[in-house]
Parts: C-alpha cells; structure tokens; sequence
C-alpha cells in the first residue's frame, strides 16, 4: 500500500470516529431534549386532575369557673354555683392540615391519603382552576393509609392509573402535589422529577392505627410536607402510585420519598367509592425472617421460610394447631421466602377461605389446613398474650458470662417497666463486643425466654440450659428467635 492509499485510509478513519462522536453528542442532546418534553407533557396533562386538600378540625373544651377559687370540688357545690354564676365556660380550638389528592373519577371522586384527611370535620378541596369545594369522605382504610372524598362538580379532568407492576428501578418518574399552596395561596400543583430508586421498600407503622407501610415504591423526586396524596407519575402519564411520606432527620427533603403502589390503590379505591368496608385476611401471629444462622440450626438449605416467634390466644393459626418455632414454607403450594411475602399472600385472600399451610416442625414437612379470618381492628386482640403465673420476686443474680452474654433475673419492676405481664425470663445486661452473642444480633435488655425450647423464667434455668448447650443453640427472647454460635 502506498503513502498516499495509507494517509487517505488514516483521513477516511478520522472522518468516521468525528462523524460518529458527533451522532452521539446529538443523541444523547435529543435524549436529554426528550426527557425535559416528557416532563413537561406529564405536568400539562395530569396537573389539572392534581388538587390541594385543606383540613379543619375543631376541639371543644369545658372550663370550670373559678367559683372565687373554691377549692371544693363535691357535686352538689358545682351544682349550686352552676345555679347562680352558669355552666362551665366553653370553648373551640381549631387546628389545620393541608396535603394534595388526584381526581381518579368523573363524578368527583378523589384518591388522598387518609392520614391527611383523619379526625377532620371540614374538608376543602381547591383545583388547579382555582375552584373550591366542599369535599366529603366516602371512605377511609387506616391499614393502607388510602382515602376518598367526593366533591359536587362536572367538567372534571381525570387521572389514568397505570400499571405498577410494570415499574423498574432506575426508571423515570414525576410526582406532583401541592405542598406549599395553603401559604403561597396558589392553587396551581408543583412538578419534581427522579427515578425509581427502589421496590417493595418497607417502613414501619407511625400510629396505633396499624399502618403498613410493607410495599412502597421508593423515589429520589422530592416529595415535601403537603405532597402526601399526590400521584406519583411515569412518563406516558400514567399514575403509577400516591406518594405518602418521605424520610428525613431534619423535616426536609432530603433524596428519599415513598409512594403506595397504585395497583394497591386500586383495589382500596374501587371498594371505597361502591361503600364497602375494607377487610384484611389474618391468621394471627408474630413472625420473622429467616437468616444463614437459622437455617443452618433447622438444616435448611436456604433462607426461604418465616419463622413463627408468637402465636395469637385463640386466633386461626392456633385452632389450626401452628406452634411457635413453625416454619412456613408455603401456603396453598406457593412459596413464602419472607415475612413480606406472608403478609401480602394473607392479607389479599379473602376471609373465611380455606388454605393448606406447609410447615416444618422439629425437622419434618407437614401440612395443616387453616382458616383464614378477617383481621381484627381491636389492638387488645393484636397484642393479648398467654396468661402465666407470676412468680416471687427474687434478688436479680449476675450469671456467668457465657458466648460473650452476661445476664441476670428479671424484677417485676423491670418487666412492669418493658410492658411484659410478668417477670418470667432473663435479661440480658451485658453484650461482649466482637463476640458470638453480639454476631447473633443480641442487644443489651433483650428478654430471654426459652433455650434451645427449653423455657427459661428463672436464674437456675438459665444456668441449667446454657450447662447443656452444646453446638449452635436456638434462643428465643421476647424479640424474636436468634441462633448462637458454640
């Protein structure tokens, strides 16, 4: 090949690496170009379904008269005053509370949250129009934190709600709320934009009304105080969740927001919208995951299952016959590889049906039909425990240290002080560091109740069963099962 053919070739070449740089640059601008119009065509057609949800909550109190500052306080001397100087002084208190919601029908009915809506006497809705409303609530379900209020209006634009199964982490999404509407008093919603950042994230309860938050979708678009019952939206402009919380040390945002899946939602919204109550499947009991120290104890080949720690008084899985230390491997043939798993599969089957729960007890499989119930709402019923005898109270004795724990009896005063109804077990006073006790995941004050099934109430059983323990032992404490390491 000549110089030339070879300075011509080396010129082609250049020519071919420039003009492919160049398509690249030009994609990844139209790519760029492409998200912002995304963004903007999502704003323009669901903004107008996004509203502004304001509370008002008014508190009545009495005040007893001073009487010349009496300080009798018998019946018929308030009585006899009430005669002469009136009943006592009343007074209101009003308090506030803001957050969004989406128009998911025609007729006027909007998909909030409930915690946004709970305890409130007075509901006003203000669309992206600047119209107000007077909203009532059809509907609430606590458990899902999901609500619905209708308004009385016509022309209404409406939301699509998507599909969010079909979400994938990395994904793009908006979400859209009006968290600063009540002090700017503009009703028009504001538009932050993320990804997916995570799914099936769990948080725990914020109230005695037993909120699960055990399947959320994840999201880094700021979601700030007062988005909460705003959708969550992918880029064709389906709502693919109601954001619901977000986390943060400080009250701001801070990268991590949550959202309900809509396809959850759904399901709520329809039932609340025809009147109907919300009823969730229970089988009644206390459960946890399974880890590499478990399932090496119980010979499993993996970490597949959930452990039942507790068993409910007179719930379904107990007239079932399930015992504590169980092991749920499936339910109606399908697998049950997390707690998560078991709560969504009960939950979602419908009360008063019939299921083949697979077990494995002391080794062996075994299978136990169960019925399922509707779970109660009753928290004395969530929480009751077996009655026990209690026992004399004893000097709290030190034992020796044995697998890094240091431990001594358990007083009334000290159980009274965790909440337990009796002073049955151990406390755990010291964990060694770098030792097995702290690589099994025990903590100062965990309650020790039982050694490798052996119940543990007193100092001399602790001593008798750690005497015999040999090999990885099963412990089991009031928070739950733990294996430790000879």
């Amino acid at each position: 090949m000549t110089n030339s053919n070879k300075i011509i070739r080396f010129h082609i070449v250049l020519l071919v690496l420039f003009f492919s740089i160049f398509a690249r640059q030009n994609l990844h601008a139209q790519e760029t170009a492409n998200l912002i119009t995304a963004v903007e065509e999502v704003a323009q057609n669901i903004g107008p379904a996004v509203v502004s949800i304001k509370t008002e909550r008014v508190q009545r109190y009495r005040q007893r008269r001073s009487y010349y500052g009496s300080p009798f306080e018998d019946k018929l001397f308030n009585q006899f005053f009430a005669e002469f100087f009136g009943e006592p002084l009343e007074y209101e208190q009003r308090s506030g509370g803001f957050g969004s919601g989406v128009i998911v029908d025609d007729k006027g009915y909007i998909l909030t949250n409930e915690h946004v809506v709970r305890e409130a006497d007075k509901i006003t809705v203000v669309l992206p129009d600047g119209r107000q409303f007077q909203g009532s609530l059809e509907g609430t379900d606590s458990r899902s934190d999901l609500a619905v209020v209708k308004i009385n209006a016509s022309d209404l634009p409406v939301a699509k709600l998507g599909d969010s199964e079909d979400l994938k982490i990395g994904q793009w999404v908006v979400a859209i709320g009006n968290p600063f509407g009540h002090i700017l008093d503009d009703p028009a919603p504001t538009v932050t934009s993320g990804v997916v950042s995570a799914l099936h994230r769990s948080l725990p309860g914020t109230s005695r009304r037993d909120t699960d938050y055990s399947d959320l979708i994840q999201t880094d678009a700021a979601i700030n105080p007062g988005n909460s019952g705003g959708p969550l939206v992918n880029l064709k402009g389906d709502v693919v969740g109601i954001n619901v919380a977000i986390f943060s040390t400080s009250g701001g945002y801070q990268g991590i927001g949550f959202a309900i899946p809509v396809n959850y939602a759904k399901q709520i919204v329809d039932a609340l919208i025809k009147g109907n109550g919300i009823t969730y499947g229970w089988i009644g009991v206390y459960i946890q995951n399974l880890n590499p120290g478990l399932s090496r104890y119980f010979n499993l080949p993996h970490t597949d299952g959930v452990l039942l720690d507790k068993i409910v008084p007179q719930g379904p899985a107990e007239k079932a016959g399930l015992k504590e230390g169980d092991i749920i491997l499936k339910v109606n043939n399908v697998k049950m590889r997390s707690s998560l798993n078991l709560i969504r599969y009960i939950g979602n089957t419908e009360v008063g049906k019939k299921v083949q729960v697979q077990i494995i007890r002391d080794g062996k499989e075994k299978n136990i039909p169960l019925v399922i119930e509707a779970r109660p709402v009753d928290d004395e019923v969530l929480n009751r425990k077996q009655p026990s005898p209690r026992r004399s109270e004893v000097p709290a004795k030190s034992a020796f240290r044995w697998r890094g724990l240091t431990v001594r009896g358990l007083s009334g005063e000290t159980a009274r002080h965790l909440g337990l109804s009796d002073a049955n077990g151990i406390i755990i006073k010291e964990v060694e560091p770098n030792s097995r006790a702290m690589a099994a995941g025990f903590r100062r004050g965990d309650v020790i109740i039982a050694i490798n099934k052996m119940p543990v109430k007193t100092m001399a059983d602790y001593n008798r069963a750690v005497s015999q323990a040999r090999g990885a032992c099963l412990i089991r404490t009031i928070r739950g099962f733990f294996v430790i390491e000879e």
